[in-house]
Parts: structure tokens; sequence; C-alpha cells
């Protein structure tokens, strides 16, 4: 509104990594605005040509970095929006002294809990909006604030009062368009045994030499145990890139070499038993690796089942092409990540996860391709997970602890934001499997399981503190 108005033309959008390209993409496809990301390469190349652009999305936690944060000091912005904006509750952190650096003409905050531990919060996001509208914050706590008890207002309606120039409050029953319901299920497949022999010995390779890399070596293991999680050949491919950067054992080639030797693995007959059932019925299958895009592209043919795909390396219109394709005339979409954005895919009901990404976000943006607004009929995800590797602990765990196939749009995000501020549910997971001896492994995953119980109790106890300070209050429409 502010830019059709003409009133904002610099806009900084503050947002966690892990939604930077659905804001992306939501602008472009919904309002037709375009914005530079922190995902782009101008960012590395160039950063002071980078944030010296109109309008740009960028993840919170590279924008606080000290050497984006000098840049982003010298720039004016008209407008400044924040999403998930509890994260700036703690006015010591770096994520709020950033937005109280910035220079800026509007802020605007999105959160669905503004509040969840003490109404010191509420002051602290107020600062940022209002500044100056309290002297101190023993002000504040005078004021507004039961001593000894930090969430319960001293009064109410002079709370309300104080909020009332500053939130409007959208509830979910408010703007909630009712969806088609989905049924998700998990495939825990067999590995043959030289491919669990293969997984388990890279396994043991990769805990080993965590313990002693850097941090961007440690992203490399990490690809190397999501590859091996994929497809044996996809392995071979990920094996080979590392063995030609880092000097290794002779053990390491040995594996590279084994498991070029096994053929195809669990997930690829699975994958082909699915394809068989409701044949004319259309399927998307989301992968992580371009290998494995690649391997199922000439699976398929093999089994002479018509595909087309769709990944991020090609341009618009191939794109739009492929996705016309799919809509009228072939039964199978072979999809990455980077591919399924911004486009329209309701016309298919039927998602098989092959790869199964280590963020849950991802795998909630990926379902979203499909149970979105124009869906009409149920939708139904298939996961597709080889027994006792990680991505089978990590879905154990989602789905038991916190049943995440349930839960309502946004609220994996929140849950997980409970956890840790600090590390992200990936490292979490990664750091739980290289972290023990195999025969210990079900127990770190138990144990991080209880965390997901408990945080999905804490988000529930904020929401409920939320409802009960907000109420209807802020309500709009």
């Amino acid at each position: 509104e502010y830019l059709l108005r003409g009133m904002a033309e610099r806009v900084l959008v503050l947002t966690p990594a892990t939604l930077v390209g659905q804001w992306q993409e939501e602008m472009a496809t919904k309002f037709g605005i375009e914005l530079a990301t922190t995902y782009d390469n101008l960012l590395r190349n160039d950063p002071e040509k980078f944030w010296a652009q109109p309008r740009v999305i960028a993840s919170i936690a590279t924008a606080r970095r000290a050497e984006h944060l000098a840049w982003l000091e010298k720039q004016n912005y008209d407008l400044v929006i924040v999403d998930e904006a509890h994260h700036l509750k703690n006015r010591v952190t770096a994520n709020w002294k950033l937005v109280n650096a910035l220079n800026k003409r509007f802020l605007l905050m999105l959160s669905a809990t503004p509040v969840q531990n003490s109404l010191i919060e509420l002051y602290n996001l107020l600062t940022l909006l209002k500044p100056g509208i309290f002297k101190t914050e023993k002000e504040f706590r005078e004021s507004y604030m039961t001593s000894g008890k930090p969430r319960i207002p001293a009064n109410k309606d002079k709370m309300r009062d104080l909020m009332r120039d500053v939130m409007i409050r959208n509830t979910r029953s408010l703007v909630d368009v009712k969806l088609p319901p989905r049924h998700a299920a998990t495939l825990r497949l067999e590995a043959t045994p030289e491919e669990r022999e293969c997984y388990d010995e890279l396994s043991s390779l990769i805990a080993e030499a965590h313990a002693r890399v850097t941090p961007q070596q440690r992203l490399s293991l990490r690809h190397l145990l999501s590859a091996a999680g994929s497809t044996p050949s996809t392995a071979v491919g990920a094996l080979t890139r590392y063995l030609g950067k880092h000097k290794v054992g002779s053990v390491w080639h040995e594996l590279r070499e084994r498991y070029e030797a096994i053929g195809p693995g669990a997930k690829e007959q699975a994958l082909l038993d699915l394809l068989d059932q409701n044949p004319n019925e259309k399927k998307l299958v989301f992968v992580h690796h371009r290998e494995t895009l690649a391997r199922l592209a000439e699976l398929a043919g093999e089994a002479r089942i018509p595909c087309v795909l769709f990944e991020g390396g090609m341009t618009g219109w191939e794109k739009d092409a492929a996705v016309e394709r799919f809509r009228d005339d072939i039964p199978l979409m072979l999809c990455t990540e980077s591919g399924g954005e911004g486009r329209n895919l309701q016309f298919c009901n039927t998602l098989i996860n092959f790869d199964l990404p280590w963020n849950p976000m991802a795998i909630e943006q990926r379902i979203g391709r499909i149970h979105r607004i124009g869906q009409t009929r149920d939708v139904f995800v298939f996961n597709l997970a080889v027994r006792d590797t990680l991505e089978d602990r990590m879905l154990q765990i989602l789905d038991e602890k916190i049943n995440m196939f349930e839960l309502v749009v946004g609220e994996i995000d929140a849950i997980l934001g409970e956890m840790s501020d600090e590390s992200d549910f990936a490292e979490l997971i990664f750091a739980a499997w290289v972290g023990a001896e195999a025969d210990e492994r079900a127990t770190a995953f138990a144990e991080l399981g209880e965390r997901l119980v408990e945080a999905k109790q804490q988000y529930s106890a904020v929401k409920a503190f939320d409802e009960e300070l907000f109420g209807e209050e802020f309500v709009t429409g």
C-alpha cells in the first residue's frame, strides 16, 4: 500500500533465513514487486552495491553481521518490515540493535506471538516502534506491570489503550481460507546390505572428520551425508567432489568405489512402485540434489514414464513451458527446491518427497506448492526414507513428537523458534547424528524429540498468553 501511494521507495524486509525465498516469491507473484535478496551473488561480490539497492529482502542473521551492518547504517529507508518480530524481544540482542540502528521513516513488525515471557518484551518492541514513548524501563514497569508477576498487566484496559495506536491483530479464524485435507505417509524402506554398509561406514568417517574440520568443511560433510540418503549414484557424485578437494585416506576412495558398484537404491524402486499406482494421476516429485534429478529422469525413461524437469537453473519461459506440459500432457514432474518457487501447481494433488531436506520449513514449503488456495481435492504426501538413516530418525521425531504434518501453516517455524536462537534445526540433527556412536543415536534423537515436545508446549503457552493479553481487542474486519 505504501508503495502504491508513493510513500515508500526504499524498502528493507528483514526475515529469518528460511523465509527469504518465500517473501521474494510472494511479493513477485501476488503484487508484481521485485526485490533483491541476500541469496544474490552481488552480496558477496560487492556488498556496498548490494545494500544500496532500493528494495531488499534480507536474512536478519546476515544483515546483523558487522561487515553488513556497516553498510546498512549508511542507508535511509522509507519502510523497514521485520517478519517474526518476536525475535526482537530482547534489546541486548544483535537483532534488536540492528533494527534500532537503521535509518527509517516507517517500521512494520509482524509476529503471531509478540509477547512470549514477559511484558518487558512488549516494552522493547514499543521502543522500536515509537522511540521515546517511555523515558525509562522503570517507568513502564511502574505504569503497566504487576510487581513480581512479569506476564500480568497492572491494568489490562490501560495496556490495551497503549497498544491501540500501534497494533493490528489478524486472527487465524479471520484470515484462514479452508483448504482440503492433506494426508501424509512415510515409507520406511529397507536398504540393500551393501547400501546399508556403505551408509554406516560413511557416517563413521564423517563423524571422525567432523571433530577436526572448519565450519565450512562441516557444510561439505553435511552435504555428503545428505547425498548418501538420496541415491547411491548421488553419493558417488558427492564423494567424487569431496575427494577432489580434500586429502583423505584410502578408505574414502574405496568407499566411493563401493558406492559406484551398488546400482539402484531402495528409494528408487519404491518411487517406481508409487508411480505405478494410479499412473494417470499427476505426481510431483521433489529432490534435493541435481544428480538425483538426473538419475530419476533416467529411471523414468527406463520405465517409459513421461516426465518433465523443473529446476532453478531454467529460464522463466522454460519453467512456464514445463508447468504447461505437466498440466496438459505429462503425468510426472521432477522438481528441485528452487525450481518449485513461484508456480501454481494446484492441478496436482500428489507430492512425493524423494529427498528430505533437513529443514522442516522447506518440507512445509514444498507441500504448499499444491496445498494452497485453488486446490479442490485432498492432498497426498509421501515421504521416502531408508530405515536408520538421518532422514528416517528426523521424520520419526517430527511426526511422532509434534505431529508435523497436521500442524497449521507457519506453526512448525514457530515451534522450532522456541528451541534455539543460535543453531538451525539441520545443524541440531546433524550434530545429534555425528556426535553419537551408532548404538547411541536413538537416545540422541529421543532427547532431541523431547526438546521438540517442550518447544511445542512453550509455543502453545505463548499462544494462550497472547490470547489472554490481547483478546479480540485489536482484530480487524
